[in-house]
């Protein structure tokens, strides 16, 4: 897992939404999609509880590693660019 990276939850009251991942530390992982989980209070969730797409926003991961300024805004286009252009969940990695 990496940063920048969509997944899917497949634990939890939020089974089933898409986030991207702000931040790895050892077996967690810090999620948010820009709604519900927003960017400044990020969903910690151990990486087995989750769901990995191949899919990586460049744009979100290259704000996050050089510290750049990132919006809400941002991480929910960047979630509906994914559903969008995935639709047939051909792109879920194993």
């Amino acid at each position: 897992m990496q940063v920048g990276q969509v997944v899917i939850s497949l634990s939890g009251h939020d089974k089933g939404e898409y986030f991207i991942v702000t931040k790895v530390d050892k077996e967690y992982l810090f999620l948010a999609d820009g709604k519900t989980r927003q960017i400044d209070r990020p969903k910690k969730k151990k990486e087995k509880h989750v769901q990995k797409t191949n899919y990586i926003a460049k744009d979100i991961q290259e704000k996050i590693e050089n510290a750049l300024g990132i919006s809400n805004a941002d991480l929910r286009e960047a979630v509906e660019n994914y559903k969008n252009n995935n639709q047939g969940g051909d792109d879920l990695g194993k």
